[in-house]
């Protein structure tokens, strides 16, 4: 039979169609198979602030994933949209779903530089003043030029290090920063003569100094009352559970990288992941005993340091229960406070009784550490409320 030229065209190109719609299909198929594992790992970090790591720790992994799932997320629905798929209402409604948890990161309201405050706190984890940093030895004289300039009424600082004798490094800090400093300190001995630990100083005098004691643990949470003119607060300065996934300057992403490409097996892998449940399910029964604690205490509290842990957690959401966070209610802008070799996060916080009001919050772009220092201004609620009602008048 004799095939006319007009049929094999058009049977050439049919082929050529229908190859194009099956390979359009297979990478459209994949796109959605994509989406739905970053829509599940999202719903996974977003039920992780409600379950107690100490019982169930594996959605806890995505919470510590949470802003870089939002943004593959964002990321997929532009891509659906740019093929013009009804698909992208998948990645959007997980995103709405959680929409509240974006404002623990970043906010978009910026209230203005307040001038008057009655108290001023920083908190800094201060990476043991980066003894073990050949490239960073200064950093203790920067930091001290930095508490100078800053001059907080109550400086808390996390990962504080002393090398030999305590009460001649805590008159070295004392006078590097200046003025007439009460101090609280706790330390624990990491060496034969080295100590690390948890420290307060504050130009307010002090009436009490305590702590609460994680059995087996390193980390550490100290509780000062602090007198601030007529007023009393008890400021908590906590170290919680780290991961501990190798030395200090270690990273996660580092170690699965140098598994792979050693050869490491999967039982070095399982052992990454049991670092990290393990220092979820400790957090989880440090913020606990933390949180008794402090609904016990008879004055208004001020909670700051290095969780450890993202605002999606169970950590954070037991932490501020009943309380504030100073950067969700006075900060501008995006919240990261970690900017070590692991993906950059917001684990610093300073928390506060509702009896008080915070109207300013300050990420100090310091790179002295591996965190910056933050910074909350406070002031009497009954007082900004006679300054709120000043300003009205006048417009």
């Amino acid at each position: 039979m004799t095939v006319l030229p007009g049929k094999k065209k058009r049977s050439s190109s049919t082929r050529v169609r229908t190859k194009g719609r099956v390979i359009k299909r297979f990478v459209r198929n994949i796109l959605l198979t994509v989406n739905i594992v970053l829509v599940i790992a999202l719903l996974l970090a977003y039920l992780s602030v409600y379950l107690n790591p100490a019982t169930t720790a594996f959605p806890a992994l995505f919470g510590l994933a949470y802003p870089y799932l939002v943004a593959a997320n964002i990321i997929m629905a532009v891509v659906w949209i740019l093929f013009r798929k009804w698909f992208a209402l998948i990645s959007v409604v997980a995103i709405a779903l959680g929409f509240g948890y974006i404002h623990n990161f970043i906010r978009f309201t910026n209230h203005g530089e307040e001038l008057h405050h009655d108290l001023k706190v920083m908190s800094y984890n201060v990476r043991l003043f980066n003894i073990y940093e050949d490239s960073e030895r200064n950093s203790y004289n920067k930091m001290l030029q930095l508490f100078r300039k800053e001059d907080p009424g109550i400086l808390c600082l996390q990962e504080y290090f002393v090398k030999g004798d305590p009460a001649a490094a805590e008159r070295k800090l004392k006078d590097g920063i200046g003025g007439n400093l009460q101090t609280h300190f706790k330390l624990v001995k990491s060496g034969l003569s080295s100590r690390y630990g948890i420290a307060t100083l504050t130009r307010y005098p002090v009436i009490y100094r305590g702590d609460v004691v994680h059995p087996g643990s390193s980390s550490l949470t100290i509780f000062t009352d602090i007198v601030v003119d007529t007023d009393t607060f008890r400021i908590y300065n906590n170290h919680l559970q780290s991961f501990r996934l190798g030395r200090v300057e270690g990273t996660l992403l580092g170690e699965i990288t140098d598994n792979v490409q050693d050869g490491g097996s999967m039982d070095k892998i399982s052992g990454i992941y049991k670092s990290l449940t393990h220092g979820f399910a400790s957090r989880a029964l440090q913020v606990d005993r933390v949180k008794r604690h402090i609904e016990t205490s008879p004055y208004p509290v001020i909670v700051v340091g290095d969780f450890n842990d993202t605002p999606v957690s169970y950590t954070y959401s037991r932490m501020r229960r009943g309380l504030k966070d100073a950067f969700v209610e006075a900060g501008y802008g995006a919240g990261f406070t970690y900017r070590g070799k692991y993906p950059a996060n917001r684990i610093d916080y300073i928390l506060y009784s509702e009896d008080i009001d915070c109207n300013d919050f300050d990420i100090v772009k310091a790179r002295y550490s591996d965190h910056y220092p933050v910074i909350a201004y406070f002031r009497r609620a009954e007082q900004k409320a006679a300054s709120t009602d000043q300003r009205s008048r006048r417009k």
